[in-house]
């Protein structure tokens, strides 16, 4: 079974990947769709909720709080999963997370695994990885089964087949699964893929999983699913390994009450997860019999040293971002180039990249704010986007100062705006700069130079032939 995964040294700009999708009309369809429905059950959900807001601001302070005390939390966690029975492994960098898990699955003495959806896995590549040791994995989410055996790439942290439709997601299941005849309603899609993976929950002894909570008062990691695939993986296999990054560690198990309402609102407009898995360690009469966990870093430490930009690790991975995002609804998760997508994956992939790669992603925004104001634990996405392209714009200066167009741009409207004067000249010159390119309708449809890009997409209207100023002293001569 082929996999695919992001190379982010080889993947587009956000502006290129996008410019092309957004002629696929029914994948700009199938995303509209799909994240206006999840958006109207949010709204639903969380409309019931009088203290919605104070929730926000607790997931908030729960998650800054853990950040600032990170070592003890993480050491208190390691300490109480070894005394219930579990094995810690700690991993710097994505290569040496991929490197434990494979040997830790050899150690097991399987060549195959069943997996639980997780983002983690995915941001480090994970199945091409076990693949390429000739290991096969088997996704067992219904949509990240979709995408596998699509041969595709996940566009939404929640729903990766988001951008598929019934049709679509039929004939992939009809051409890899060998069923000609399989119908096309929701229930002939579902009972496909349950025959499908039910053979592999009953022979697979080795499972896969990420994490959305460690608890460092007991050692325990927390998995929330809607399909119930997560619990068979969870408990028939012999050997479970749990791949999460650092930031996923809350102090106490008291903690979950928060998240536990604000995850499920937020990310499928649902009260509750139907399915919320707590584990700790092992146990001689249920579940698997070794219990692996690998913390990964992979740059998270780079991120918590920014102060500014800290914040994106409070994420609780609900996508709620991304069906606010007026972007992401129009070119759907694969213009980002990475797991992450929307504003989100604009703020995180760049760090995690350590501004190697997804330099475009901070501009991939129009600052609206609409992510912020959904966001279960109030990171202030647009404050983050923003500080983003101010190290992009340094990082793109040094050494040419000055000469660099955008910084020279910058400038030259700081210059104009500390003067009236100048402020008023700039007026009268764009007048009479803009008169042969304004239509008639009063729009300027085509700019010179670098500017012709701010045209290409988007409307401008001409300037106003008499300022308020003017306008006001005009009056007041009168």
């Amino acid at each position: 079974m082929s996999v695919i995964t992001f190379d982010p040294a080889r993947v587009p700009t956000f502006q290129v990947a996008a410019k092309d999708l957004l002629g696929d009309s029914q994948l700009r369809k199938n995303v509209r769709h799909a994240t206006g429905v999840i958006q109207n059950k949010r709204a639903i959900v969380v409309g019931e909720m009088p203290d919605w807001q104070d929730l926000r601001e607790s997931g908030r302070q729960i998650k800054q709080h853990a950040l600032e005390h990170l070592d003890y939390y993480l050491e208190l966690f390691e300490r109480n999963c070894i005394a219930a029975g579990g094995h810690v492994h700690w991993a710097r960098d994505a290569a040496e997370a991929r490197a434990i898990a494979i040997d830790l699955v050899r150690l097991s003495g399987s060549d195959e695994v069943i997996k639980i959806k997780s983002m983690t896995t995915e941001e480090i590549g994970l199945n091409t990885a076990l693949e390429a040791a000739g290991i096969r994995a088997y996704e067992t989410d219904l949509a990240e089964l979709i995408i596998q055996l699509g041969h595709d790439l996940p566009s939404h942290i929640v729903v990766p087949a988001l951008h598929k439709n019934r049709q679509q997601i039929r004939e992939i299941f009809m051409r890899e699964m060998n069923l000609p005849n399989l119908g096309e309603a929701p229930q002939d899609l579902a009972e496909a893929a349950r025959t499908f993976l039910r053979e592999k929950f009953l022979r697979v002894r080795t499972g896969v999983s990420g994490a959305n909570f460690l608890i460092a008062e007991t050692g325990g990691v927390v998995v929330v699913e809607s399909e119930g695939n997560g619990r068979m993986c969870l408990t028939l296999p012999e050997t479970l390994i749990t791949i999460a990054g650092i930031e996923k560690v809350i102090p106490r198990y008291q903690d979950l009450e928060v998240f536990l309402q604000l995850l499920p609102r937020s990310a499928t407009g649902e009260r509750m997860n139907p399915y919320n898995s707590i584990w700790t360690g092992v146990h001689p009469s249920d579940g698997p019999r070794a219990f692996h966990i690998i913390l990964m870093d992979n740059s998270r430490t780079h991120v918590l040293a920014d102060e500014e930009a800290r914040q994106t690790l409070y994420c609780i991975r609900c996508a709620a971002c991304q069906n606010a995002c007026p972007v992401y609804r129009q070119t759907g998760g694969h213009a980002y180039g990475s797991v992450y997508a929307g504003p989100i994956g604009a703020i995180l992939t760049p760090q995690l990249l350590q501004l190697e790669h997804g330099r475009s992603l901070p501009y991939a925004s129009s600052l609206c704010g609409a992510c912020y104001e959904v966001c279960p634990v109030k990171i202030d996405i647009p404050e983050v986007l923003i500080h983003l392209r101010h190290k992009v714009v340094e990082q793109d200066t040094k050494g040419i100062g000055v000469l660099n167009p955008e910084n020279l741009a910058m400038k030259t409207m700081a210059m104009i705006f500390r003067s009236e004067a100048r402020f008023r000249a700039a007026q009268r010159l764009g007048r009479m700069g803009e008169a042969p390119l304004v239509n008639k309708e009063g729009w300027v449809t085509w700019l010179p130079g670098l500017l012709g890009g701010w045209t290409q997409v988007r409307d401008l209207h001409s300037m106003p032939k008499q300022t308020f100023r003017e306008w006001f002293e005009k009056r007041g001569k009168a």
